[in-house]
């Protein structure tokens, strides 16, 4: 082959992309420094998304010093870890009495909405430590569950204690071992049994 051949001439070598990449970068922002700045560092705090240039051994010593920190307190180096927790988005305090951040003045209010706040339903006092916490709603029995109550004697707000407390009470009364055999007995004894059993299987004892 003739050493200028038209061959010859179609041959080529693809070029190194580190040589290329460092033909093409800018010069290195360490002082004194000539070589190209192949690698980014970052400026600092209150500058982010800015970058220095440096050359590889230049940015490693960079790195090496780096403190975002630097001119900052113990105090504002302990809030800015502490709101790093919630992504530096603001927080609210739930309860304590404190009036909800949300919640517009009740006195400038347009009539109409101002009643819209006494409407709003907050029975464990989440948003307002202040109001009173409203009583639990009284369970409403069925007509098995009031007649079994009906039948042990007891009321509608009877708690599971005094269930089992009153069921106790009249096993012992009208056992038939402790009553002679009567058969009046017998079958209150029965009715005691079921009325039992009922309030067991509702959960309320």
């Amino acid at each position: 082959m003739k050493p200028y051949s038209k061959y010859f001439e179609k041959i080529r070598v693809k070029p190194d992309p580190k040589v290329e990449a460092a033909s093409q970068a800018p010069r290195c922002q360490w002082d004194g420094c000539g070589e190209a700045g192949t690698h980014r560092a970052p400026v600092g705090r209150m500058r982010e998304g800015e970058y220095f240039r440096f050359c590889f051994d230049h940015v490693r010593e960079y790195n090496r010093n780096f403190n975002y920190f630097s001119g900052l307190g113990n105090e504002d180096i302990a809030r800015f870890q502490k709101e790093a927790m919630t992504g530096h988005r603001p927080t609210w305090k739930m309860g304590g009495g404190a009036k909800a951040h949300y919640a517009p003045d009740i006195s400038t209010a347009r009539s109409g909405s101002a009643t819209y706040h006494s409407r709003v339903g907050d029975p464990f006092g989440l948003f307002d430590g202040n109001r009173q916490r409203s009583a639990p709603r009284e369970r409403k029995l069925r007509t098995l569950e009031a007649k079994a109550m009906e039948t042990l004697g007891l009321g509608h707000s009877a708690t599971g204690a005094d269930i089992k407390a009153r069921y106790k009470e009249l096993v012992k009364i009208h056992h038939p071992d402790a009553n002679g055999g009567d058969r009046s007995s017998e079958e209150r004894f029965r009715d005691v049994l079921q009325a039992y059993r009922v309030l067991k299987q509702a959960g309320l004892c």
